[in-house]
């Protein structure tokens, strides 16, 4: 399998085995592992092991494999409430630059354990959302 790796990333390295980790499934495309900086109990990160920064660099090959471990994770914890999320870029809350899915567990409606999200949801005119519509379906198509 062809590999783009770079050599000061920290997945990259986790993924060669340079650095330790808690690995819980390895697949030909796929790694994940325990988050050693968890927000709640069975925090995960499944990894794309090839190297790409953000999502729209990931070649699309590797997204069914990804969403599938991260699936796999969620049921072998039985979690009934959990987070998938994926950040792109530092002012999104990308801390590493490697494409990388959290699967977090949601144990309690408490702030306590688990994503805090904070939806700051506007409510856009009609107009805007339809003339948006048709830019995007442009770009699209």
């Amino acid at each position: 399998m062809a590999t783009k790796s770079l050599a000061s990333c920290i997945f990259c390295k986790i993924i060669k085995g340079e650095i330790p980790s808690f690995k819980l499934i390895e697949t030909e495309t796929s790694y994940s592992f325990l988050d050693i900086g968890p927000v709640a109990k069975g925090h995960a990160l499944v990894i794309p092991k090839y190297h790409a920064a953000k999502l729209h660099d990931l070649p699309d090959e590797y997204f069914a494999d990804t969403l599938s471990v991260a699936k796999k994770i969620a049921i072998a914890q039985g979690l009934e409430n959990y987070n998938i999320l994926q950040n792109n870029g530092r002012i999104a809350h990308q801390e590493v630059d490697h494409v990388h899915f959290h699967v977090i567990p949601k144990p309690a409606a408490s702030d306590e354990e688990g994503l805090v999200v904070g939806w700051p949801a506007k409510k856009p005119e009609m107009s805007e959302l339809k003339a948006l519509h048709e830019e995007l379906l442009e770009k699209l198509g």
